[in-house]
């Protein structure tokens, strides 16, 4: 479904419309039904091990996707679409490890070859490995404005370095993210995130001062960019513009090309880099990037899970030629810069080079985006249709196989920057919505179908049209138990 510039607008007019609305939510004795029923009788295995992991792990899980009310799930098996919990329950893999699995997980045509790595050279040796140079080789073959790639352990490192190289390269120093995105967890990046405009109040743990050189600009916004930009110039100017090309939260508040190609103009007029964060978007919008969808040209590309297929090391970093000089390691190119000094022992292993390989190999031969999209397609529109039948003010849409279904719209909301002062009670309230997502992911959960964190969901080219169908049977049945809350 193509995220034109009218389909956004009145994307983003029906998401202005639902925060308006009553908070519409599973009923609690549906919920508590669930908890019971479900949770308290079928997930009990789950269960056990989570109060013991909570002994030995603050919160009881190490993603942050893992957690769901009313416990988190403990799954052993993934395959395809399908997931498996410790007590033999299945269910639809809509989070799909938060993007990476465009094929479906763990395809045998990956992990065969794999298994024949781990029993050659292992999963890691430190040293130079063929598929290092195979996988960065076919990278630069797909992906429009990459010349050179480096990898890294993850997609928080390779936005890391991407910083590091945009003030190398231009001399400058501010970094202009999109409000509500997110790039990571590093120190002066954990600003502005799922809320725009609400600056530094979710980054706990980091000075204030670590973020003199880091300010957000309104999604969307030609005309806030612009303004920051001036504001940047006679106070050490700016060296990126980094933006999630689908708008932040992968695409939870929707841009358009316009938006893009206007934001490209502004950073290069102002003598920043334009950095386009394709951690979700790379190889899934489509195996020519959200920046070959959309026909924009950045200057880096921030790349993360999918880069590994799936497998650990899911990071890196790709650009053009004269940008990527400030990252060389080894051998001297004969540019005589400063160089960024980034790495890492377990970036680049064989074991993620050569998942990487064939995994983004795959992709690109079978047309696993585009049939990935058809099933986002399916989804998307039979949600719309739940929605209608069940005279409900949800939003649902979808850009490609990025499909995404709002009940209360929490990240929607947004502190204007001429209103400061609202970020208090903006704050309160996402807490408040944040709570019914929970509730809803759960009765998903309940339904068999696994979703991130019950507002966006990936499909893959593993589903077919009937497992769609199955998996709306399901939605269907929650949504009949979703009513107004007091």
């Amino acid at each position: 479904m193509s995220m034109n510039e009218p389909s956004v607008r009145s994307i983003v007019q029906q998401l202005d419309n639902l925060i308006q609305q009553p908070i519409y939510s599973i009923s609690p004795s549906a919920l508590k039904n669930y908890e019971e029923e479900y949770f308290g009788k079928k997930c009990k295995k789950s269960k056990e091990m989570i109060d013991a992991a909570r002994e030995v792990i603050p919160g009881g899980v190490q993603h942050n996707l893992a957690f769901n009310h009313p416990f988190p799930l403990a799954f052993d098996k993934a395959s395809g679409a399908i997931l498996r919990d410790v007590d033999g329950n299945e269910y639809f893999d809509f989070l799909q490890a938060g993007g990476p699995t465009v094929l479906g997980s763990n395809p045998e045509s990956i992990r065969t070859k794999v298994i024949d790595l781990l029993n050659t050279c292992g999963p890691s040796t430190g040293l130079f490995h063929e598929y290092e140079a195979k996988l960065a080789g076919l990278i630069c073959e797909l992906i429009p404005n990459v010349d050179m790639f480096r990898m890294l352990g993850s997609g928080t490192e390779a936005d890391m370095a991407a910083i590091r190289v945009a003030r190398l390269a231009t001399g400058n120093k501010h970094v202009l993210k999109m409000g509500g995105a997110y790039h990571g967890w590093s120190d002066s990046l954990a600003y502005g995130i799922r809320i725009p405009g609400s600056k530094f109040t979710q980054a706990h743990g980091v000075p204030l001062t670590y973020f003199r050189y880091t300010d957000e600009f309104f999604p969307g916004s030609l005309e806030d960019l612009e303004r920051k930009l001036k504001a940047k110039k006679f106070r050490g100017g700016t060296a990126a513009v980094l933006i999630e090309p689908i708008g932040p939260e992968s695409g939870t508040r929707p841009i358009d090309k316009e938006f893009l190609l206007g934001a490209q103009e502004l950073a290069h007029r102002y003598g920043a880099l334009l950095i386009f964060d394709e951690v979700v978007t790379a190889f899934r919008i489509s195996e020519h990037g959200a920046q070959g969808y959309f026909g924009v040209e950045p200057d880096l590309t921030v790349f993360g899970k999918v880069i590994a297929g799936g497998y650990p090391g899911a990071g890196g970093l790709g650009g053009k030629k004269e940008y990527m000089k400030y990252l060389a390691a080894g051998i001297q190119t004969g540019d005589k810069v400063k160089k960024a000094l980034i790495g890492g022992t377990m970036a680049a292993t064989p074991l993620s080079s050569l998942a990487g390989y064939y995994t983004l190999k795959e992709i690109a031969e079978t047309g696993a985006c585009q049939k990935a999209a058809a099933m986002g397609d399916r989804l998307t529109l039979g949600l719309q249709e739940l929605i209608r039948k069940h005279n409900l003010p949800f939003v649902a849409f979808n850009q490609e196989s990025v499909c995404h279904l709002e009940t209360v719209g929490t990240m929607h909301f947004a502190i204007n920057w001429k209103k400061p002062w609202t970020i208090p009670n903006v704050l309160k309230e996402t807490g408040k919505r944040k709570k019914e997502m929970e509730h809803m992911g759960a009765a998903y959960m309940a339904e068999g179908l696994v979703t991130l964190a019950g507002s966006r969901l990936y499909t893959s080219a593993a589903y077919t049209e009937e497992m769609i169908d199955e998996a709306l049977r399901r939605f269907d049945r929650v949504f009949a138990h979703v009513e107004v809350l007091p």
